[in-house]
């Protein structure tokens, strides 16, 4: 904590406490995604703040402002990352609580991708000979995957038939199907690419999450998939749903999508309104 080096008084962020928040973040071990997100979280409350100095009414006024503009979940996602900055400077006076969220029953269906849909981005992808963003789509789906989590997709990892992913400080064993290894591999052959990561540019980096959700965008005209299903996090979404399906084991599951608690998972499997609709319609409880 570092308290004792902002007092209460004139409370007002700077780009040296910033820069102290995320060397904090980096001794933490946390992901780079996640610390890129509390920099960008706390940055936007700095803007909407105007240099002024903090109080809680202020921060409360923030609250009030998010949900107003955004779901519960990324509501509180963001009072969680200016939550911890606050905290790491001894202002705990200023901390906010999260909104409550009830339990999801069903899923809303304008923002599941089906199977069906799935397919036809694959395809679309095929037939605008853009095999690399087809390939990233059934790495994804097939792997159930983040995507940051692509650059562990490596010409040696797919080789072994299995990669080693190492994300949220917790370390786990994704395993690649024959299928995808046998396009995995000849997709690195044809690009020259004989060791490491296997989706890249042309300048050798890794492909950035807003280029790939670009590019998906992009197929959904032609696909005629709705846009709101279209991103990458639903990829992993529909794997989940289609693992459930099968082995109807949560517990495995959370294991395989690195998942710390069960409740995370839960939400990845839960059914769509005609799901729920129809299980409701087999009760048949009215006489």
């Amino acid at each position: 904590m570092l308290g004792g080096k902002y007092t209460m008084e004139g409370r007002v962020i700077a780009a040296k406490m910033i820069a102290e928040f995320e060397e904090h973040l980096i001794l933490e071990e946390r992901s780079v995604a996640t610390i890129q997100k509390y920099i960008r979280d706390v940055k936007a409350f700095m803007a909407y703040a105007q240099n002024s100095a903090i109080s809680k009414e202020i921060v409360i006024a923030y609250k009030k402002y998010l949900q107003e503009n955004y779901a519960v979940r990324s509501v509180n996602s963001m009072l969680a990352s200016i939550n911890s900055f606050f905290s790491l400077f001894g202002w705990n006076d200023l901390k906010v609580k999260s909104l409550k969220l009830q339990q999801q029953v069903f899923y809303p269906e304008e923002k599941e991708l089906t199977k069906e849909e799935y397919t036809r981005l694959c395809r679309t992808a095929e037939r605008r000979h853009n095999e690399r963003l087809c390939l990233i789509l059934q790495t994804i789906c097939g792997a159930g995957i983040r995507v940051s989590e692509l650059q562990y997709i490596t010409v040696e990892a797919v080789k072994h038939g299995e990669a080693v992913v190492n994300c949220k400080a917790k370390t786990r064993s994704v395993f690649i199907v024959k299928e995808l290894r046998q396009k995995l591999l000849r997709y690195a052959a044809e690009q020259n690419i004989k060791s490491g990561m296997i989706f890249v540019t042309r300048t050798g980096k890794p492909i950035s999450r807003t280029n790939i959700w670009r590019e998906m965008k992009a197929l959904c005209v032609e696909a005629n998939v709705n846009p709101q299903k279209v991103f990458p996090h639903n990829l992993r979404h529909l794997f989940a749903r289609v693992f459930y399906g099968i082995e109807k084991d949560i517990a495995k599951l959370a294991d395989i999508l690195g998942h710390s608690s069960i409740n995370t998972t839960r939400i990845y499997i839960i059914s769509t309104g005609t799901e729920h609709r129809q299980r409701m319609e087999n009760m048949r409880l009215i006489i």
